[in-house]
């Protein structure tokens, strides 16, 4: 008879295969939700890093225009500077060669006057006086040989700032070069982008680089070159306008005066018409402001109405309330609420009356200074009706004197030479 072989090993019992598909099931389950929730983690992640390395890329862009743009702006006014300086030293130099011709011309005087001083020593006898001619052509003498050392002295001063505007020219050149190069590298920055050739990682890029400079520092260097640049501008105008009238005085002292005179009154009429457009700039700013400041005083007011109108109603409904009977009588929200209204419309209406006290205060000292402007205006009327009068008293004096009228104008130079709060920047 044959026997039934049995398979050696463990036997489980069927509650035993049923809790183990329950285990496995459960697992299963617990898995899912496991990697279903690290991958709400990991899209949420996704998300948040994208949008914060767009951001960033945004801002730094946004840095790098802002930068850009500074940096031109001053890569601007240095080339304006450039080409002031340029037009200053070709100025000056013509001003410096018309005074060195002048000197020159003077020895041809100065050889005339001691010919004539020569030639008057041949007198004889009684002849050899000291005449009203003779101490004419001495004080001829004397006066050449001032003039001379006067308008040579003009020829070193001009020399030498030729060479401290040279200087300043060489600073600018320098300054407005390296901006045009930052410019470059800026701008080539801007183009790169994740799909650019080449872009790729380097070795500490986050370190400061030696001989960086703060932004001030930068700022500073380059108002700098361009004030001191300025000033050799301005310095180099006041000394055509020396040279100039030098050379007016080696002609004629008084007529040089009288040009001297002449150049002065015209330049304080000058001012002081720029000084009336300027008052009465300013008087009808102040004549806006001052309607500007009277509306709003009169909005302040009417806030100040609507608000107080406000704060009644939150004083007669709190007031209202009071009247709840029994334990209706409760510290509600409501109650909170308009508790807290009441406080906030007082602020409010304390804030706002502080603030049309300010307002009429601003108002009052509007109205002082249109008077003072109006007073001022007045006196600088009156001053310029005089200066027109002495300009025409002026006019009856004969003039007689060849003028010297350089190649350039070397006293009134009223070309785009930039203005010292110029920039801006700001």
């Amino acid at each position: 008879m044959a026997s039934l072989s049995v398979k050696p090993g463990q036997r489980f019992t069927l509650p035993d295969w049923q809790n183990n598909s329950i285990l496995i099931s459960a697992d299963a389950e617990q898995q899912r939700y496991n990697s279903h929730h690290i991958r709400q983690e990991g899209q949420a992640l996704r998300n948040e890093t994208g949008n914060q390395a767009r951001w960033d890329e945004h801002n730094s862009r946004t840095h790098l225009k802002d930068r850009i743009a500074c940096v031109d702006k001053w890569r601007e006014a240095l080339a304006r500077c450039l080409t002031d300086i340029d037009f200053e030293i070709d100025a000056l130099t013509k001003v410096k060669e018309a005074a060195e011709n002048a000197i020159q011309a003077k020895n041809l005087c100065l050889d005339v006057a001691i010919e004539c001083l020569t030639l008057r020593e041949s007198r004889r006898d009684i002849d050899v006086v000291r005449d009203p001619v003779e101490e004419e052509l001495l004080r001829e003498v004397k006066v050449i040989e001032k003039t001379k050392k006067e308008l040579q002295q003009r020829v070193d001063d001009a020399f030498r700032q030729l060479c401290l505007l040279k200087e300043a020219r060489q600073q600018v050149i320098s300054d407005h070069k390296h901006k045009v190069e930052a410019l470059e590298l800026d701008r080539q920055c801007m183009s790169f982008s994740p799909t650019s050739g080449n872009i790729s990682f380097k070795v500490n890029p986050t370190r400061i680089p030696d001989g960086s400079t703060a932004l001030s520092e930068w700022e500073q260097n380059s108002r700098c070159n361009k004030e001191r640049a300025e000033a050799e501008i301005k310095a180099s105008v006041e000394l055509r306008g020396a040279i100039a009238l030098s050379i007016v005085q080696t002609n004629n002292e008084l007529d040089a005066q009288r040009i001297a005179t002449e150049f002065a009154l015209r330049k304080r009429m000058r001012d002081m018409e720029a000084a009336l457009n300027e008052l009465r700039w300013q008087e009808q700013n102040t004549l806006d402001e001052i309607a500007e400041m009277e509306e709003e005083i009169r909005q302040l007011e009417e806030d100040i109405r609507k608000r107080t109108l406000d704060l009644k109603v939150a004083h007669t409904r709190l007031e209202t309330r009071t009247y709840r009977p029994h334990i209706e009588l409760c510290r509600d929200q409501a109650q909170y609420g308009l508790t807290d209204e009441v406080q906030q419309l007082e602020g409010i209406i304390r804030a706002l009356q502080q603030k049309r006290t300010e307002s009429q205060d601003a108002l009052d000292a509007l109205y002082r200074q249109l008077h003072r402007i109006r007073t001022d205006i007045g006196y600088k009327t009156n001053s310029l009706q005089l200066d027109n009068k002495c300009m025409d008293t002026r006019r009856k004096l004969v003039v007689s004197v060849e003028k010297f009228e350089p190649e350039v104008d070397a006293v009134n130079r009223t070309r785009d030479l930039p203005r010292k709060s110029q920039l801006e920047l700001a």
